[in-house]
């Protein structure tokens, strides 16, 4: 076999390799970012249903949890702790959380990313806040989980 046969023949192989591997990157990449928005959807059930065990599991040892007006909170124990008291106060009021619709989000290897808009309705449905959430997430065990987790109001706190 001549070196240009053999270079056309490696060429070849080379990008048939490139073009499945890149399609199945982007299969994952998919998948991975499926999972990303199930763990939101999962948190919204858990916090919405005052179930601060199951939401703080969703986060890293090692989480940062960044609540808006309020200091970072550092790590799963003291996550569960902060949720356990604001779910119990939530509940108490009747308002509930909502994800908006078209989140968006990324991964590459075992990091991921997640983002979108969020409101919250009183006991009657009316909605008394919008805003937007950005979490960061890592996947360890094939469970993603929270590293760094924040959202705020779209307006300022009333006054």
């Amino acid at each position: 076999m001549s070196m240009i046969m053999k270079a056309t023949a490696l060429a070849c192989l080379f990008s048939v390799w490139a073009l499945f591997g890149t399609q199945a990157h982007a299969a994952d990449a998919a998948t991975d970012v499926a999972a990303l928005h199930a763990a939101d959807q999962a948190w919204l059930k858990a916090y919405n249903g005052n179930d601060p065990a199951s939401a703080a599991a969703l986060y890293d040892e090692n989480a940062v949890f960044m609540p808006p007006g309020a200091p970072s909170v550092i790590g799963r124990a003291a996550i569960k702790a902060y949720f356990t008291t604001d779910m119990d106060g939530v509940a108490k009021q009747g308002v509930k959380f909502h994800l908006g619709d078209k989140p968006a989000g990324g991964a590459s290897g075992d990091l991921g990313w997640a983002s979108g808009s969020y409101s919250v309705t009183d006991k009657a449905g009316k909605v008394v806040e919008t805003g937007k959430y950005l979490s960061v997430s890592k996947k360890a065990g094939g469970k993603w989980l929270y590293v760094r987790d924040t959202y705020n109001a779209d307006a300022p706190p009333a006054k």
